[in-house]
């Protein structure tokens, strides 16, 4: 089997991606003796939420994905953030390559409610590689990378917001079913709203003022 060693130098945000992306830097180490001829890798990206501290408005805000704060022992478990594909040219010793991740901004999705409420500091993020080595100094041996193989990286919050600003400057958005998006296309339509900011608010406010006679 051909040993191979993982680390994570850095990640960094895509400003020229279609999408939010982020991008780690990977180096890759393998027998000095032995060309590695391709390595094609799987990439699992998890998040290891019980290695960073949490304010106050933090910990409110991930109420929904961890409970109340005095649960935190037990319910603080890794959350999947993707899991990408990655091939990696030929090399021997050592080389270098980027892992890019397109994020998801769904906040039905776990991974984007975490980033989401997070106001600084780190993301705690362990990458799990698995996959196929093309390995061999005259033939061609294949050999698996085997699940244990892994890396950690600390991330900063920045980065994410980064990515997502680039694409969402100052806002986000919420997947609807189509009823009730029909719903609010006819109240937006009934009351000649502007824009769909506007039919919020409008929500917004006649249920307050309800809240308030009540």
């Amino acid at each position: 089997m051909t040993k191979l060693g993982f680390a994570c130098t850095g990640v960094r945000s895509d400003p020229y991606a279609a999408g939010p992306t982020l991008v780690f830097r990977l180096r890759i180490t393998g027998p000095a003796d032995t060309r590695v001829h391709a390595l094609a890798l799987q990439c699992q990206l998890r998040i290891e939420p019980a290695r960073r501290p949490y304010g106050e408005a933090e910990g409110e805000r991930l109420g929904d994905l961890f409970g109340e704060r005095e649960r935190w022992g037990s319910t603080l478990n890794p959350i999947q953030f993707a899991t990408v594909p990655l091939l990696v040219p030929g090399f021997t010793g050592e080389t270098e390559a980027d892992l890019v991740v397109p994020c998801s901004y769904d906040l039905e999705v776990a991974c984007a409610r975490y980033f989401r409420a997070l106001e600084g500091g780190e993301m705690p993020l362990l990458l799990l590689f698995s996959g196929t080595a093309f390995a061999g100094p005259g033939g061609f041996q294949v050999t698996p990378v085997p699940w244990d193989q892994e890396a950690r990286v600390r991330m900063p919050v920045r980065v994410w917001r980064e990515a997502v600003d680039q694409h969402f400057p100052g806002c986000g958005w919420l997947r609807l079913p189509e009823d009730l998006m029909d719903e609010l296309l006819a109240h937006r339509s009934r009351r000649a709203l502007p824009s769909w900011e506007a039919t919020v608010r409008d929500l917004l406010a006649t249920a307050a003022v309800r809240e308030g006679v009540r």
